[in-house]
């Protein structure tokens, strides 16, 4: 079970997929050509998610842990 709590701000996000690029498996472009989170996914860890929300160019990508702790941007 995932202890980041993951979710993208879609007023932010512009559709760059930098995220897709880093962590394919739990990012993915919806109708609107704006990222979603997979959350059912383990299959990229834990720090290849927090790389793709670095990796994004607008800070879309907000990340908690498990106590609600802001990780990412901070």
């Amino acid at each position: 079970m995932r202890k980041l709590k993951v979710w993208v701000d879609r007023d932010l996000c512009i559709g760059a997929a930098t995220c897709i690029a880093v962590a394919p498996k739990t990012f993915v472009l919806d109708s609107e050509a704006k990222a979603i989170f997979i959350d059912t996914t383990v299959e990229d860890t834990d720090e290849n998610i927090i790389e793709a929300a670095k990796a994004c160019p607008v800070a879309a990508i907000i990340i908690e842990d498990e106590n609600g702790n802001r990780i990412f941007p901070k």
